[in-house]
C-alpha cells in the first residue's frame, strides 16, 4: 500500500543539499572534523538497528540528524550499529528481519563507517540510504555516491567480499553483547543505559549525561522544552525481535487464560 508523504518531508536533494552545508562548506567541516577542544567528558552515544526498519530509519532522518545543530555534536561520541534483529544461522549465513536488501544494506553501512572512520563522512550517506528507505525507495541507494560525490569501488570491494561480512559479524557481537539485551530496534544507548521507547527524547538524555563545561545552547531548559521533533510517519515506534514478539503474545494469552479462569 502506498505511504502519504508527510507535509514536512523533504526532497532527497534537499536534505542533501543541507548535509552539503553541514560538511562539505570549508567553515562547517572545520568545526565538525576539530569538533571544538577535545572534550573528555563527551556523552557516548550508541544507537543499534536495521537499514530497513522503518522506525530506524525515522529516527535517523528525523531525530538522530538533529545533533549536528548548534554544534551539539561536540558533547557526543557516537556509535552507529547496523545489526539490529539480524540472526547467524546454523550454517553461519545471515537472516535479517526485512529479507536479503536489508542484509546488504546493514553490511553497506558498515562497510562505509570502516572506510570512511570519520562521522562527517559516513553519516552523510547512511542518512541518505535511511532517507530512500524512509521513503520506501531504498532500491536506488547507489544514487547516494553520486550525490554525495563519493567512489563507489572501496564499498563495492568491501561489501562484495569477506570483509563485509566480518564487519556485520562484529556488529552481531557488540549488539549480542549489550546488557541488558536489545528488545528491538532503534535501541539507543547513552552513556550505557538504554532509553527503551523514549528513545526519541534522546537529546535531553544526552544534555542530563554530559558533564563538561562546554554546554551547547540546546541544553538550556528552555531550549529543550521547545524541542519539536517531527511526528513520526508510523504508528508504532519499534521493529521488535521476533522472539519478543512471541513471547510478548504468549504472555497475553496466559493471562486471558488465568482471566477466563477466574
Amino acid at each position: 500500500m502506498a505511504s502519504s508523504r508527510p507535509a514536512y518531508t523533504l526532497p532527497l536533494l534537499s536534505c542533501l543539499f543541507l548535509f552539503t552545508l553541514i560538511f562539505s562548506c570549508s567553515s562547517s567541516s572545520a568545526s565538525i572534523a576539530k569538533v571544538s577542544p577535545p572534550d573528555s567528558q563527551k556523552v557516548s552515544v550508541g544507537l543499534y538497528y536495521e537499514s530497513l526498519c522503518p522506525y530506524s530509519a525515522n529516527f535517523i532522518v528525523n531525530y538522530l540528524v538533529k545533533i549536528f545543530e548548534d554544534d551539539f555534536i561536540s558533547i557526543v561520541d557516537l556509535n552507529l550499529v547496523p545489526w539490529g534483529n539480524a540472526r547467524i544461522k546454523a550454517d553461519n549465513s545471515v537472516n535479517c528481519q526485512h529479507g536479503p536488501n536489508e542484509c546488504l544494506l546493514n553490511t553497506v553501512e558498515a562497510c562505509a563507517i570502516d572506510i570512511w572512520p570519520e562521522l562527517s563522512k559516513h553519516f552523510p550517506f547512511i542518512y541518505c540510504i535511511e532517507y530512500l528507505a524512509y521513503e520506501r525507495k531504498y532500491s536506488q541507494w547507489e544514487k547516494c555516491f553520486e550525490k554525495l560525490d563519493l567512489d563507489p569501488k572501496p564499498i563495492t570491494e568491501c561489501y562484495t567480499s569477506e570483509h563485509g561480512k566480518k564487519l556485520e559479524l562484529q556488529y552481531a557481537a557488540e549488539t549480542a553483547a549489550l546488557k541488558p539485551p536489545h528488545q528491538y530496534v532503534p535501541w539507543v544507548v547513552v552513556d550505557g543505559q538504554p532509553l527503551y521507547e523514549d528513545y526519541e527524547n534522546f537529546l535531553s538524555y544526552i544534555c542530563k549525561a554530559y558533564k563538561g563545561t562546554a554546554v551547547p545552547r540546546i541544553c538550556s531548559e528552555n531550549s529543550l522544552s521547545t524541542i519539536k521533533m517531527r511526528r513520526p510517519k508510523f504508528s508504532r515506534p519499534v521493529c521488535y525481535k521476533e522472539e519478543t514478539k512471541k513471547s510478548a503474545f504468549s504472555a497475553r494469552i496466559r493471562s486471558a487464560i488465568a482471566s477466563w479462569m477466574q
